[in-house]
């Protein structure tokens, strides 16, 4: 009875197997790493994102309170030029007297900035009576 060789016929000469195997273990690892680097990237980019809103927004709110801290709101400027703040952010307001009794303000401010290209803005709306109302 003949003796059959458990590694199969194809296996008489196992030279060049460790450059195989080493370069399949190589394979998977590069697409590992590079999901791994992908996902740093992204995160990276999403936190500078927010970053930024979150400081327009902070600017946003900063002249919110400040108009809607005024005592006489006859006296909110509306005809005020764009203020550059942060750098980066233009901030602009307008104000309104929407029921027309001179009692209350509709009061709007925009934060806006320009980003790899794109135009982006925060918008925040009030209506208030002034002295923080």
């Amino acid at each position: 009875m003949a003796h059959k060789n458990s590694n199969g016929p194809l296996l008489k000469n196992k030279k060049g197997y460790m450059i195989m195997e080493a370069t399949i273990a190589i394979a998977i690892f590069a697409i590992g790493f590079m999901a791994v680097a992908t996902l740093v990237f992204s995160a990276a980019r999403n936190n500078t994102n927010g970053n930024i809103l979150t400081n327009a927004n902070m600017l946003a709110r900063e002249k919110m309170e400040e108009l809607k801290s005024k005592t006489d709101l006859t006296e909110l400027d509306t005809s005020e030029a764009p203020e550059t703040v942060g750098g980066m952010f233009t901030r602009t307001w307008t104000a309104s007297d929407p029921l027309a009794f001179g009692t209350s303000r509709q009061i709007q401010v925009i934060v806006s900035w320009t980003r790899k290209g794109k135009n982006q803005q925060v918008v925040m709306e009030t209506i208030t009576k002034g002295k923080g109302i």
